[in-house]
């Protein structure tokens, strides 16, 4: 039933391989189940109640993806698009977590939508490369700024905006020891990198009394009752949030894409022109699952690229996704170990993810200055504004005036001069 169901000969595996390639993947990216409840808490939400919703979330987009797509791939609430969640939109823009949490809704609905139908390809390329690559790189930036006052190595000044912190002090140090830590382990290869280097942190703070043990290794989960269908869609409704829910919208999008790609890449299941079979499907997925989360409460989910890690491992086909699915929710009561976990632990791994996401920038064509300008905008107005939506405006009004100037007007498609027109209409109307 399963090899008929999943067609596993077909793609040349097995249920034993499925099941160890599923496994393989959840203790590569299961750090989220930890580093997005914390990042939520930041806005508000509930730590409890954001730890199950990532964990429902995880269990339901992913499980979407095995059974509805039959792809080996990972759906959860998205590492950089958390972060501009809680420190743009909420903390920074003003907006209640609820609000916030219905331009999610909303932006799930459409990515839903526009999956269902034959203008997605067109909405991609709409974009210019480059601005694609800022896209990723910049909100690694974000992340990486994040990270270093987490983990106190960056404080507030009021002379320079920022300084130094107490780099004398034990949660620094450890955390530096923990970013040595995931690097190394991921350099040998070893599965769930991550993961170890947050766990190892966080004895090490135990051991030394920076942060109290947990009572308990295993519980009943929270309560989901804080952030359950507490989204506010017509608050998302409002003019000022039209520019919030496309973002939300776009980053989903621009990560989602080229990652199944990328992913499906290593399962010799992509032609020649980076066209998958059922890639509706899995884009459909990705936004049941973005939808699903923001009435449990969480913010937009998005494919891993840590399911790469199963892939390698020999995954093939949707089984393995529905493992991973199985363990998001056997995740589900290690709550009080996830609470015991301290920001300076978190931080090294959030910042390893920064790096892993400036990637990019080696796809930047830094031969050609107006598209390479234009993409260094963006990713440097990302971190020093705060607002990864602010830097996308900035960097997209930059592209056109650039284009403009030196006369390539015929490089920005109808749609860019739409977006960068919206943008403009934005900052100029406040």
């Amino acid at each position: 039933m399963l090899d008929e169901f999943f067609r596993l000969s077909a793609r040349g595996t097995s249920v034993r391989t499925e099941l160890l390639a599923g496994s393989t993947t959840f203790l590569t990216l299961s750090y989220i189940v930890v580093v997005n409840p914390g990042i939520l808490s930041d806005a508000g939400i509930d730590f409890g109640a954001a730890f199950v919703a990532t964990c429902i979330t995880g269990a339901i987009g992913t499980a979407v993806m095995g059974l509805y797509a039959n792809y080996p791939v990972a759906v959860a609430p998205g590492m950089g698009i958390n972060a501009y969640f809680a420190y743009t939109v909420v903390n920074g823009m003003g907006y209640s977590w609820q609000v916030a949490l219905g331009a999610v809704f909303l932006s799930g609905i459409l990515m839903v939508i526009v999956s269902a139908l034959p203008v997605r390809k067109a909405i991609v390329n709409a974009i210019p490369r480059s601005q694609k690559t800022a896209m990723a790189a910049g909100i690694g930036a974000f992340l990486a700024l994040i990270a270093l006052r987490e983990a106190g190595i960056t404080v507030d000044s009021d002379a320079t905006l920022l300084a130094a912190g107490d780099l004398s002090a034990w949660p620094v140090a450890l955390a530096a020891l923990g970013l040595v830590a995931i690097t190394a382990l991921d350099h040998l290869k070893v599965p769930g990198a991550i993961l170890l280097g947050i766990v190892g942190v966080t004895v090490v703070a135990w051991a030394v009394g920076l942060q109290a043990a947990p009572g308990a290794l295993v519980s009943a989960p929270p309560s989901l009752a804080p952030t359950f269908l507490e989204f506010d869609v017509a608050g998302a409704l409002a003019v000022g949030l039209v520019v919030i829910v496309g973002t939300f919208f776009m980053i989903d999008v621009f990560d989602t894409t080229p990652t199944l790609v990328a992913v499906m890449q290593e399962t010799g299941l992509v032609d020649d022109r980076e066209r998958i079979s059922g890639m509706g499907r899995a884009l459909v997925a990705d936004g049941t699952a973005t939808v699903a989360g923001a009435c449990l409460g969480t913010s937009t989910a998005t494919t891993y690229i840590e399911s790469g890690a199963g892939v390698r491992s020999g995954g093939r086909t949707g089984l393995t996704a529905v493992v991973i699915a199985a363990l998001f929710l056997l995740a589900l009561f290690v709550a009080p170990l996830a609470q015991a976990i301290p920001p300076y632990a978190t931080a090294p791994a959030i910042f390893f993810v920064a790096c892993l996401m400036m990637k990019a920038l080696s796809r930047m064509d830094w031969h050609d200055l107006t598209e390479a300008v234009p993409g260094m905008t963006t990713v440097l107005a990302m971190p020093f504004t705060h607002s990864v939506s602010t830097g996308l405006g900035i960097g997209f009004l930059t592209y056109a005036g650039v284009k403009l100037g030196a006369g390539r007007h015929r490089d920005v498609g109808v749609g860019m001069w739409v977006v960068a027109a919206l943008f403009a209409i934005m900052f100029l109307v406040g």
